[in-house]
């Protein structure tokens, strides 16, 4: 059994604890609480070097030391704390960077509310599980034979035929009827070309729809989102060796993934509400009158010092957007505000509570819009970014990227959930 390190603060009188052990327990991991004594929290307090109020944040780092001198054994680790407290924010952020520099473990960080429940924590349990369960699976660098990747995502579904490391076919549709929309993105993808859907070796699905889809098309590969999206980046933009940070701002949630060696060893997700996503983005494109696929040039021709857009709620948002465009803001200005605001909002968000490695590859449907990749790159002090080709099916590409080495196994994921 996968044993997962829990580094936390508040979850036992929260009500959050047993959530996080069902998430766990839900892929056969077990939340394991570092044993330490008296003395080591003194001890390790005073190695850690920064002055927490709250007992229990100075126990969290306590365990952390425990991990890092080899003191208590894991395969991963849990790093909580409740998003209302500053001070465990901090502690977090500190601790997931002593286990970072320390340790080859994987990470994930998450900041909990009182109303945290175990479905909210799977996505993150999974990729936890798979990171330690499936390194064989993620090493792998090249795609081989006939295979088909399904990302099925919650605002759009991509499909991706590649036979030996080339992309032949793609799809891409509007969410819907899950099923539905996946058969018309697959036939998009197979116009294409000579082949039929007959002809496949294997099938890999990702995203929210990943295990409705992957049973019914009989997938071999049904995986999260984070370890196949992270895959398929760094494959696609030729970063398989070395270190790199991943950046998805998704329709509905963002990812922010650090990989090693085309292994993530760290991520975060989410965000406080879809102000920061590419939903907002969309929004604003109906609001200015331009297709999405003009927002991006339009933003590079304002200012958006000139429109205020500063709320973290996709409401508020286009509520600033209109009051800025009523108080005499070009459609350029607002747009190049819209890409700003999400941008610093992932910033603030996420991008913080992680060390950003170069480069960074911009993936998912945003990274099409130039604006929202021109404002990443100012907020980080200009950083290099690699936008790859195809970085709009990065989910479907690693998909069928991943599940090639699956093909001539008896590893069927259909057959597992």
């Amino acid at each position: 059994m996968i044993k997962i390190a829990q580094l936390s603060c508040g979850t036992e009188y929260s009500g959050v604890q047993k959530e996080i052990e069902k998430a766990a327990g839900m892929f056969g991991a077990q939340m394991v609480m570092p044993d330490v004594n008296l003395d080591d929290i003194d001890e390790a307090y005073e190695k850690f070097g920064l002055s927490c109020a709250s007992s229990s944040l100075k126990l969290m780092i306590a365990r952390a030391m425990s991990l890092v001198e080899g003191k208590n054994e894991a395969d991963a680790v849990f790093i909580c704390t409740c998003f209302r407290c500053a001070e465990a924010a901090i502690a977090r952020n500190e601790v997931r960077r002593l286990i970072q520099n320390n340790t080859d473990l994987p990470v994930v960080t998450y900041s909990f509310t009182e109303k945290t429940k175990a479905s909210e924590l799977f996505i993150r349990m999974e990729a936890l599980t798979t990171v330690v369960s499936r390194k064989s699976i993620l090493a792998r660098e090249k795609q081989e034979g006939l295979t088909l990747g399904i990302d099925s995502g919650s605002t759009t579904t991509k499909v991706a035929l590649m036979e030996n490391d080339e992309v032949l076919g793609t799809g891409w549709v509007k969410t819907g009827d899950i099923i539905g929309c996946t058969n018309d993105a697959i036939n998009e993808a197979f116009a294409e070309t000579d082949y039929t859907l007959d002809d496949v070796e294997a099938i890999g699905t990702t995203g929210y729809g990943r295990m409705t889809i992957g049973k019914h098309m009989g997938a071999k590969l049904i995986q999260e989102e984070i370890s196949v999206n992270s895959k398929g980046a760094v494959y696609l933009a030729g970063a398989q060796k070395g270190e790199a940070t991943v950046l998805d701002i998704g329709g509905m949630d963002n990812k922010v993934i650090t990989v090693n060696n085309g292994i993530p060893d760290n991520f975060t997700m989410g965000g406080i509400c879809a102000g920061a996503s590419g939903r907002f983005l969309d929004m604003t494109s109906g609001r200015l009158g331009v297709d999405i696929t003009e927002l991006g040039p339009l933003a590079q021709k304002g200012n958006y010092k000139n429109a205020v857009l500063n709320s973290y709620c996709i409401v508020f948002g286009i509520q600033d957007l209109v009051t800025s465009l009523a108080g005499g803001a070009s459609k350029e200005d607002a747009a190049s505000a819209a890409c700003y605001s999400v941008a610093e909002q992932v910033y603030e968000q996420q991008l913080q509570e992680i060390d950003v490695r170069e480069p960074l590859i911009q993936v998912g449907g945003t990274s099409l819009v130039a604006g929202l990749v021109d404002a990443v790159q100012d907020i980080l002090g200009g950083i290099d970014i690699i936008v790859p080709e195809y970085s709009q099916y990065i989910g479907a590409v690693g998909s069928a990227m991943l599940v090639s080495g699956l093909k001539d196994t008896d590893i069927d994921d259909s057959k597992r959930f």
